[in-house]
């Protein structure tokens, strides 16, 4: 299964970001959701909260294990798409 186009420029940034820091179990768990994001959109969005932005619906998961950090994703017509990764409470 390929996940090219299945982040934003934004979360890749974001991203890097988390792999570089000092601590990789943040990074590893963010991975985590978004491989089941990407892979079981369904049930990522039963276990998701929804907020309305000027962009549309962008759907909000918890990192289990460390709060506030949030994957901020999106449902298209090519399917999900992480937009962003960052604390929120």
């Amino acid at each position: 299964m390929s996940f090219e186009g299945a982040y934003s420029e934004v979360a890749d940034a974001q991203l890097d970001v988390l792999e570089g820091a000092d601590d990789p179990d943040p990074y590893n768990a963010v991975l985590d959701v978004c491989e089941l994001i990407l892979r079981y959109p369904g049930e990522a969005q039963a276990r998701s909260t929804a907020i309305t932005t000027t962009d549309g619906i962008r759907f909000r998961f918890a990192v289990a294990r460390h709060h506030p950090l949030k994957v901020f994703w999106s449902i298209g017509d090519d399917g999900p798409r992480i937009e962003a990764v960052f604390p929120h409470p």
